[in-house]
């Protein structure tokens, strides 16, 4: 027996029942498993963030405290008792943030952004913003955990062109996705920084391991953003030994040759004092690291090993033979 669909005649289209119920029931899973992906992802997203919480609690500012509460080397948290808005702020660097009591907004434009317990969000540096900190109850008060940036991270790519163009406050994401590989590292790095007991290099290599998970993830960008100047010294140190000239980098930057040099001037430095720099960090290091004078001046993009060598004690106010000793 068949269904006729349609008018009938020579135009009309039969299905077969099994047909009607296997499409039925085709359509029931796909809508299941779906439904299944959007609970599954949630669930996940809040167990991350409990996670981070309750990792962090031992962490946090005592019951009362209002204002900064230090942990670390630039890694405080912002406690307030009652509900408070600051308006058109302008951070003097990025930092990243973790939410870890209350509720946080966040107006970048006409854009809001919503905070939670285990929320880690990125702000950006010189960009105007109203803030609203909201605490968690009457006998609760609003915390979050914060690591400030004031410097371009040594050893990370900074912003290409294109990751440059594409930040616009209304379009910024200020939210970071979390995975288990982040919020790990996330609280290995707090409490290394608080730590009294570890040294200032191992602090820096669990920061560093932050950074590197960030690096990718387009809500993060503002912790990437460099000057000009720094960009210039981050494209000469990746390859010192390079025959680089005023045009080149340039070119590489997107901008015309005369339009660089007048924007570093504007900064207060010149691409031959950035290239020279670069190059002599690049021959100290070598040194230290137990390299010939010869081999550190062809590591630094010196030919001549006497030029290297002047260069090198105008700098630090002595030879390399002597950085050696």
């Amino acid at each position: 027996m068949t269904h006729s669909v349609g008018r009938g005649g020579s135009g009309s289209i039969d299905f077969e029942p099994e047909t009607l119920t296997c499409a039925v029931f085709y359509w029931n899973v796909l809508r299941y498993r779906y439904d299944m992906n959007i609970h599954s992802k949630s669930s996940d997203d809040a167990h991350l963030r409990s996670t981070l919480v309750e990792n962090l609690r031992p962490m946090m500012a005592p019951d009362g405290t209002a204002g900064r509460y230090a942990h670390g080397h630039q890694l405080f948290s912002y406690c307030s008792l009652d509900r408070e808005r600051l308006k058109a702020i302008e951070l003097p660097w990025p930092l990243i943030g973790i939410m870890l009591r209350g509720r946080k907004e966040v107006w970048l434009g006409d854009t809001t952004h919503f905070f939670e317990p285990g929320t880690v969000f990125v702000l950006p540096a010189r960009v105007p913003m109203d803030v609203v900190n909201i605490p968690a109850g009457p006998t609760s008060s609003y915390e979050s955990l914060l690591l400030e940036v004031p410097a371009f991270p040594a050893g990370m790519a900074p912003l290409t062109r294109g990751e440059k163009t594409s930040i616009r406050d209304g379009d910024r994401q200020l939210s970071v996705p979390l995975d288990p590989d982040l919020v790990h590292t996330l609280i290995h790095a707090a409490t290394a920084i608080a730590s009294e007991a570890l040294g200032e290099a191992v602090k820096a290599v669990r920061l560093m391991e932050v950074l590197t998970l960030l690096r990718p993830i387009p809500a993060a960008r503002p912790l990437f953003e460099a000057s000009l100047p720094e960009e210039v010294a981050w494209l000469i140190g990746s390859a010192p030994s390079e025959a680089w000239t005023v045009e080149r980098v340039a070119d590489r930057l997107g901008l015309g040759a005369s339009t660089l040099r007048r924007r570093l001037a504007a900064k207060g430095t010149t691409f031959r004092s950035l290239l020279r720099t670069e190059r002599l960090r690049t021959g100290q290091t070598a040194l230290a690291a137990g390299a010939s004078s010869v081999a550190a001046a062809e590591a630094a993009g010196y030919a001549s090993r006497s030029h290297f060598a002047r260069r090198y004690r105008e700098s630090f106010g002595q030879s390399p033979s002597g950085r050696r000793s």
